[in-house]
Order: structure tokens, then sequence, then C-alpha cells
């Protein structure tokens, strides 16, 4: 029969069942799949295209007749968002919805540890859980292509096998909740610079083994349940709607049973969107009802537009039922899963599991001499230096941006820790003094009237007195720093940090530099300090976490996720004049990978180039002395592996963690390939004295390179090097071996 269904503005006549009068409980014994069809064949066609765009600006509806709930997305990935206006970004003003702020997904990729991966998903899924979300959106894991990307704080660094090593327990702790992982940005968002109108072109050696690797671990190890989909284009189609990586590579090769999810004002077109792999449309009108037409939703690319095409025939109904049945298959495992556990929200555990990753991140880039840990004992006066040092870093940086319970500061931090020494504080610079973000207010009021060379004065006066000064700086979340929807224009420290830096270390030679950044920075003034702390935005316990690693009750052990140039031109998508793109007549930037393969410190291998500070270093407050790595075999075949076994001894007084580093190298490659590339890794704790063995199992998959020409991976027989390393340029020992197909 025909029945009429109201549509935005007119009334679109849809062939559709009859619909039930009152709701139908699906039996719960059924296999899950049987009952997703079950539903899909009791749901009529205006349901179904409700279920596939939203109703507000994080909620899409359910379908009340049948029981089926609606789903309802928060921002991440470091925290669960404050609640907005239905239709407004605003703050809808409730007094419940603050939340644990984690650290930022680099200094959870500088743990280089997948068991606090696991942690961190564990919490904030049972935050998301609490605040009754069925999505999180996050975790991000776009590639650190340049220093100048203002959204890498929230990805995973610059190599692909790191990010897929710990994106895989971050999604399984955060589904154990019952809450859908939405991996993003799926693909090829790599700044933030003209995102919307930047049309990417890669080889594909570059798009297998360096952007898609950490998404496709997601997807076939971590089983995450949704992707979004990248607002740039990738051969001249956006990434929310573009066939070849979501129905070919997502859905196709790796049997992606989940849902693809739009970002936010993604979606440009319909027929693209019903053909080409999305399955739910949000944010097209970003502003909400006051921007788009009086019913806005009704009148997104996948609602209204789409109906009118099926009423007409244009289209079939095929595409819209594949789309519905992943959305079924998410609401079974979440909204109605019977299993799911009920959450908890700023618990103890979560500030502590906060803490931890936070001091496992941070990197002792530099300690000349032993200037740190500090000699708690023996201080008097410390003076902490720099707007970081009490600026608030939850508030800001675009839509990761939080309502935490509370955020420790690096200054508090030190205060409460040393208790009994003299803590003082100048500000030294000026920088951003705004603290809201979307109607979140911090609080604080920074403003401060007083010219830069009043505060250097000020700050140089009180480090003539000091025992020890530490400076605390680096980025912010302000537009043009760490932020979303802006990038980097500099690799200089903004607000005239550098000039207050060298005047405090030629005022006291026990200078410590504190970069709490997402990114790398340029440090002209290394020379002159002794002692260099890289502490990310580290989350509501970042202050507790930084005074325990500057006082050594922790030993810091995180390690860089990605490299640290001396100069930007040091990088290889600046290098080659790629980045931002060729802008054409219609304003779309056209923007060749040209660095293709070489990225991070691949570059830095290939062009012979001596980093700031290099991919994978950190040091610590102990030593560790390698052995000779040992092969069990010198040679294997496709069936076969390796076991490479390598002893490390801590040789210091005190206990610590050490990251052995595995770089594989191909020496007779037909093709041109990395010097080396990261296979393997293991972070191991080691009392003084101690000595354990890092053990590894190399296999053909750690010795392939993606072969466009046959569109699979292929490992050619040869010699090849193990090299171990405590980082990139930090080798303490290899072994060849041969690998005969």
């Amino acid at each position: 029969m025909k029945r009429l269904f109201v549509f935005g503005f007119g009334l679109f006549a849809l062939l559709s069942v009859q619909a039930e009068q009152h709701p139908v409980y699906l039996d719960p014994q059924e296999p899950v799949e049987e009952r997703i069809e079950d539903a899909l064949r009791r749901m009529t066609t205006a349901e179904k295209i409700a279920m596939i765009h939203a109703q507000s600006k994080f909620s899409s509806p359910g379908v009340p007749r049948l029981g089926i709930p609606e789903v309802w997305m928060t921002d991440g990935p470091h925290g669960i968002r404050p609640e907005v206006l239905w239709d407004q970004w605003e703050q809808a003003g409730w007094s419940n919805d603050s939340c644990v702020n984690f650290p930022a997904l680099t200094c959870l990729a500088a743990t280089w540890d997948p068991a606090m991966a696991k942690r961190y998903g564990r919490a904030i899924g049972e935050e998301a859980r609490y605040r009754k979300k069925t999505v999180l959106l996050g975790p991000g894991v776009n590639i650190y292509q340049s220093p100048l990307n203002g959204r890498n704080f929230e990805y995973m660094g610059e190599d692909p096998f790191l990010a897929s090593e710990m994106v895989v327990p971050y999604v399984q702790g955060v589904q154990e909740n019952g809450v859908a992982t939405c991996v993003k940005h799926y693909a090829l968002n790599n700044h933030e610079l003209n995102r919307h109108t930047t049309d990417v072109e890669v080889s594909d050696r570059a798009l297998y083994e360096i952007y898609l690797p950490a998404f496709r671990a997601a997807v076939e190890k971590g089983h995450t349940w949704a992707i979004m989909g990248s607002y740039n284009l990738y051969r001249g189609q956006h990434g929310c709607h573009n066939k070849r990586l979501l129905v070919d590579i997502l859905k196709g090769e790796w049997g992606f049973d989940g849902v693809v999810v739009s970002d936010w004002g993604g979606t440009h077109d319909t027929e693209e969107a019903i053909h080409n792999g999305l399955d739910m449309e949000f944010g097209t009108w970003t502003n909400g009802l006051s921007s788009g037409s009086s019913n806005a939703y009704d009148n997104y690319y996948l609602a209204a537009p789409y109906a009118r095409l099926i009423a007409e025939g244009k289209v079939g109904t095929a595409e819209l039922d594949d789309k519905v049945r992943r959305i079924l298959r998410l609401i079974y495992r979440t909204e109605l899963n019977p299993s799911r556990p009920y959450g908890s929200l700023c618990s103890e555990e979560h500030f502590d599991a906060a803490r931890r990753i936070a001091e496992a991140g941070m990197v002792l880039l530099k300690n000349e001499g032993g200037l740190l840990p500090l000699p708690v004992d023996e201080l008097h006066r410390v003076l902490v230096v720099g707007e970081n040092a009490i600026k608030m870093m939850s508030v800001g940086g675009g839509s990761s941006s939080l309502k935490t319970k509370y955020e420790i500061s690096p200054l508090e931090g030190l205060q409460r820790l040393l208790q009994g020494v003299e803590v003082v504080y100048a500000r030294g610079y000026v920088g951003d003094t705004d603290g809201s973000y979307n109607g979140v207010q911090s609080g604080q009021h920074l403003e401060d009237s007083r010219t830069p060379d009043e505060l250097i004065a000020e700050a140089v006066a009180e480090a003539k007195k000091a025992d020890y000064v530490i400076f605390v700086g680096g980025l912010n979340k302000s537009k043009h720093q760490d932020c979303e929807d802006s990038d980097r224009t500099a690799l200089d420290l903004p607000y005239g940090q550098n000039r207050v830096i060298e005047a405090l270390a030629a005022a006291n030679p026990r200078l410590v530099v504190v970069n709490v950044s997402g990114n790398a920075v340029a440090m002209p003034w290394l020379g002159r300090v002794k002692s260099v702390v890289q502490a990310w935005y580290a989350g509501s316990e970042g202050g507790t976490a930084l005074a325990a690693v500057l006082t050594g009750d922790t030993n810091p052990s995180g390690r860089l996720p990605f490299t640290f140039p001396v100069r930007l031109e040091d990088v290889g998508a600046i290098a080659t004049g790629q980045y931002p793109g060729t802008k054409r007549n219609d304003g779309i930037y056209e923007e060749t990978y040209a660095d293709d393969l070489f990225v991070g410190y691949r570059w830095f291998d290939r062009k012979k180039i001596v980093p700031l500070f290099p991919f994978g270093h950190g040091l610590s407050y102990t030593t560790f002395r390698y052995g000779k790595a040992n092969l069990d075999r010198n040679r294997f075949s496709d069936d076969g592996e390796l076991t490479l076994s390598v002893s490390v001894t801590n040789t210091g007084d005190r206990a610590g963690d050490e990251v052995v580093q595995l770089y594989i190298r191909d020496v007779e490659s037909t093709l041109i390939r990395p010097e080396k590339e990261l296979k393997g890794f293991s972070k191991m704790h080691l009392e003084p004295g101690e000595t354990k063995t890092a053990t590894f199992t190399i296999d053909r998959s750690m010795l392939a390179f993606f072969d466009d020409a046959q569109h699979a991976w292929v490992a050619e027989p040869g010699r090849f090097e193990a090299i171990v390393a405590a980082s990139a340029t930090d080798i303490r020992t290899r072994v060849s071996f041969y690998y005969d197909k």
C-alpha cells in the first residue's frame, strides 16, 4: 500500500510496509544478526531515513515504535565533552557534566605502553557510559606529517606501527563498556589549514604503508564499531563519501561491519553519500536550526533529498538497508547490549589513571650534568616562571575542549609536593588570557598589563635568588597553536618566550625548561639550557605528574612519538613544498604528498638530517646497557619466523623503565624503501642492577612493502637487518638475517 509521510517542506509518497501500531519487542534470545534483519523488515522507509541522519547536534533518532533507542555521540578523545543545547554549540548549563581530563593522545603515545592505552580506553569508556553515550568520537590516528598541524595533539605520532599498537587497546578498553569508538579522521586529514577544501593525491604505497595502517589495526584488531570520515578530499571526493576509502578499502578489503559517521559538516552530496559508504550524517548545518531552515535536520543530504530520490524511483533501497543494518548492529552492541556495564564518572581510579598516564608519557629530552631530579632535601627556594605554569589547558583547542572537574597546574603540583620549600612564581610572558570555549569558562583571570621587558626583569631578579628555576611554557590551545581548524604559522615558541628563556639561562644556570605542547617546537636556546622536559597537555593531574617527574618521585620513561626538527625546513612536507597545496580556480587546494613514504624519521634518515631530538628519544634518571642481539636462526621463509632476543641491564642506582625499539632494514630491496622502519618495541621495568631480556618475533609481515602494481603486500627474498635501538638515532646492536620466499 502507499502511505504519506511528512518530510521537510512537503509530503512525499513513499512505498512502505504497514506500520505496527504498538512497540514490538524483538526476542533477545535470537542471534543478533537475525534480530537486526527482523527489525529491518518491520521498519518503514521513513523510519529508516530518519535513522541515518542527526536529529540534534549529537544524536540521531531510533524507532520508538519498535523499541529501538536513539544514538548519542560525544566528543572525545581526551574526556567526555560537556552537554550542549539541542541545536547549538553553546552549553546546556548542566551542573553534573564535568569529567576527568585525560592526557592528550600525544602523551599517551609517548608512553609507548599498550597497557596504558588499555587503561586509558577503559577509564574514558566508563565515563562515556555513565553519561549515557553510545559513541565516543575518538581516538584520532592521523599521521604526524609536520609540526604545523594544529590538531597533532589529538593524534598518536608519526609512525604507523606505533599508532597501530596504541590504538587497538584504547579501542578495546572503551568498547568493553558497551560504548563504541569512532576512530578518526579517515583518512589523509593531516593538517587543519583548508581542511574542507584540500584534495590529496598520494601514492598507493604511502597510503597503505603510512596513512592507513592505524585505521586498519583499529578495524581488524581492535574491531572498532564506528569510523569517522575526514573533511578533506582524496582523488576528488570528500572523505565522508569517498568510494575508494570507504567502499573499496574500509568495507571491502578490511571487512568493516560498523558504521561510517560523517565529521560534522563533512557531507556535501546526496548521491555520493548514498553510494560511497556514508552511514550516518551529522552537523550539515553546523550552527543548528538558526542558520538552516526551520526543519534543517530533515533537509540533510541523507534526509528528504534521499527520500525524494527513492520516491521518484531514481535510487533503490539496498544502500539504505545496508546503512540501517549497520546502525542497528551498532545499537545492539551498545544500547541494547544486556551485558553493558553502568560506568562511572570522576572516580578516584580515573584520576589515578590520568596521573599515571601523564607520568609515563612525559619525556626527559635533555639532562646535562644530572641537573634533574631536583635535590628536594637541599632546596630552599624554587622559582617557577611562565604562563603555562598556571593556565588551564582543558578549555580550548576545538572539539576536544572539556569541562573538567579539576585541573592541577604545574605551579600547584610543585607547591603541593615541595612542602617546606619556598615556591614562588613570576609570569615571564603574557600569551592568551582568554579562558573560555563554547560557553565553558575556566574561571581564570590572566590579564597582565606589564610590558615584556617588565615581565622579564621581574623573572630575572627572582631567578638570581632561587636555587632552581623552572620555566613552564610552550604552546596552548589557542588559534594557530594546538587548535582545531587552524595550523601553526611557525615552529618557534610564541609570545616572545625565547627571550625569557635566554634571560633566565643567563641569570641562573640551574634552569629547567618544561615544554607544554602537542607539537615539536624550535629551541634556539638549547645549548644554554641543561634540562628540558616535554610535558604535553597532561590533563587533570598534569601538575601532579610533572612535579613527580621533576623531583624524581617518578623516573621519566616517555619516548617521543615524533621527531623534533631543528628547523621547519628539515621536515619533508615543508621541504618538498607540498604543504598547503596549490589553489585551483574552484577554490580547491591540490596537494600531492611529495614526501611519499618518507614521513618523520624516515625523511631524516633519507636526507641525513640531524634532528633536534629523534623519534623514540627519551632519557631516564638511570642508565641502561644493551647486550648483543641474538637470533634463534638467521634464515626463514613464508611459513616461518625468527626470534630475536637482547638483554638489557639497569646500570644505575634507581629503578627505571627502558623502551627497547626494533627497526627492520631491507638491505637488498628492488624498490626504494626507508632506511629502517619501526616494527616492534618493548617497555620493561628494571630495578638497579637487574637484567631482563626483550624478545621479538620477526615474521614475513614485518618485511613486506605494498606493491601498488600487484595491489598486494610483498616481501622480497634477500638480506635484512634487525636493528635494536633506544631511539631512531641511538642504535645499540644489529644483526643480519635472510628471508627465503
